[in-house]
């Protein structure tokens, strides 16, 4: 039986009366009449005119209490408006018109699709332009997924802040079958991720995988429905934050596919000398999610994992609330792969040994060449 999902584009969320274009006045709304120094003007001007003019002229020396920085795809966007909302939540002062502006900054790894990854420069792509920002005191904050993240950060910049995490599996969307295992031999799969393409070929070497298949969310899914691949794997986690999980036809489980070092995970920076958003950005983090990121990444760290190495990585806390971590190295054309798997206190230090750990072993294990480099 033919398995069809919808695919069907969403509309992104509300932006304050302009096109997400309009870049400088996301997030802005003019001041009310009744400010101080409009009610000043009013009194030395009578003309209407010049009323407009003072109010033109507060909106352009009005600054916002937090400047976000993000990439301009809906999914980002939708992080953004996440991060947002949870500061507005916790913070009255933060619900004022134009206290949150949010700045769309394009990366590198926006401007140029026609490549892979790992060809263009691999990790970095998505965050050195807003992390650049970041230092340059354009924006106050940035907002990330946390597996575009390098395992170092820019000097200048800490990252204390992890928003609970989504759903870590990967989803698989198809028009016509409704799993992998469905897929006629000869299926072509669209990833631009070498994790995925490895654990696909791993278990089903009778398919094929379309390397390039880059875009955000949107542009995948449609080039999708023109025939360009037969399916898809995207992060579970994206679509939700998107609103777009009738897509979906059915979700890998971590036996299946084990996920991206962080994957589901929002990390937040700030500059290191900005004691003020460092306390707003404590008030949002939750630890649970902080230490599991940080266990995986020490693993990614340890391997020194780049866009052209199939990596994998997940820790969380279990049911005796210790930390069970699962790690995964890969040949590019899936032909071995090498699983091992931690557990331990859930404490930072102990999660930051075990992923340094489990990443030392498995490169013991592969030894020289493993990578193809």
């Amino acid at each position: 039986m033919t398995h069809k999902v919808a695919l069907t584009r969403q509309p992104s969320p509300p932006v304050n009366s302009c096109s997400l274009g309009s870049v400088s006045v996301i997030g802005f709304s003019l001041p009310q009449i009744s400010s101080p120094s409009l009610a000043k003007c009013r009194r030395k001007q009578s003309s209407f005119s010049s009323v407009r003019a003072c109010v033109a002229v507060e909106q352009k020396t009005r600054t916002a209490i937090i400047r976000i920085g993000t990439r301009g795809s809906p999914l980002a966007l939708a992080q953004a408006y996440e991060t947002r909302a949870k500061l507005q939540a916790k913070h009255p002062e933060l619900t004022e018109d134009g206290a949150i502006h949010i700045e769309i900054i394009k990366t590198t790894g926006d401007k140029i699709l026609s490549q892979p990854l790992a060809d263009i420069g691999g990790k970095g792509l998505f965050t050195k332009e807003i992390d650049e920002a970041l230092i340059n005191g354009h924006i106050d904050i940035a907002v990330h997924s946390m597996k575009d993240v390098p395992t170092y950060l820019p000097e200048k910049t800490v990252l204390p802040c992890n928003l609970v995490r989504e759903d870590v599996r990967d989803a698989f969307i198809c028009l016509t079958a409704a799993s992998l295992a469905d897929l006629p031999a000869g299926s072509v799969v669209g990833t631009a991720s070498l994790r995925r393409k490895s654990q696909i070929l791993h278990k089903y070497p009778s398919l094929s995988v379309e390397e390039n298949f880059r875009g955000n969310v949107q542009t995948r899914l449609s080039k999708l429905q023109g025939g360009k691949v037969h399916a898809t794997l995207l992060a579970l986690a994206g679509l939700k934050r998107l609103s777009m999980t009738e897509n979906v036809a059915s979700i890998l489980s971590l036996d299946e596919m084990l996920p991206a070092v962080a994957q589901g995970a929002i990390g937040i920076a700030c500059r290191t000398d900005d004691d003020k958003m460092a306390n707003y950005l404590a008030s949002l983090n939750h630890e649970e999610t902080r230490l599991a990121v940080a266990c995986e990444r020490a693993f990614l760290e340890t391997l020194d994992g780049s866009c052209r190495t199939p990596i994998a990585g997940y820790a969380a806390k279990d049911e005796e609330g210790n930390c069970y971590f699962r790690g995964l190295v890969a040949s590019p054309d899936g032909t071995k792969v090498l699983e091992t798997s931690r557990k331990g206190p859930y404490v930072f230090e102990d999660m930051v040994k075990m992923g340094k750990d489990a990443g030392q072993e498995l490169l013991s294990r592969a030894g020289p060449g493993f990578f193809g480099n």
